[in-house]
């Protein structure tokens, strides 16, 4: 079992061309005896981005607080505090802080080892 508080997971800021006022905190990994899936939270800053890409494994995500839009395959969805959303294999995808409060997820994804990725 694992128990932490997130402020005790050291938040790692996302870096890219295509990116701006992201961190992320992986909370619980394989490492932690987790063998399928990987939860991080992400916290954009307002006018913050995610870069926008496509990988071919899905992702759970779950909107913690403030407000944002999801670019998803060419289509605009705003989100709110309380969502869950599906992102799809191979589906092209960003996540804005389109508020003035920072915009917090959590992202479920599955290990990579087990998809045969890096």
């Amino acid at each position: 079992m694992k128990h932490i508080h997130f402020l005790n997971v050291e938040p790692h800021l996302v870096e890219g061309q295509d990116v701006k006022g992201v961190t992320m905190r992986v909370g619980i990994t394989d490492s932690d005896g987790a063998p399928h899936f990987a939860m991080r939270l992400f916290q954009v800053q307002p006018n913050g981005y995610t870069p926008l890409h496509r990988h071919p494994w899905e992702h759970e995500v779950f909107v913690i607080s403030g407000s944002g839009q999801l670019n998803y395959n060419d289509e605009e969805h705003s989100l709110q505090k309380g969502d869950f959303v599906l992102i799809e294999a191979d589906a092209l995808h960003q996540f804005k802080n389109i508020g003035p409060d920072e915009f917090q997820f959590i992202c479920v994804i599955p290990h990579q080892s087990l998809l045969g990725k890096h």
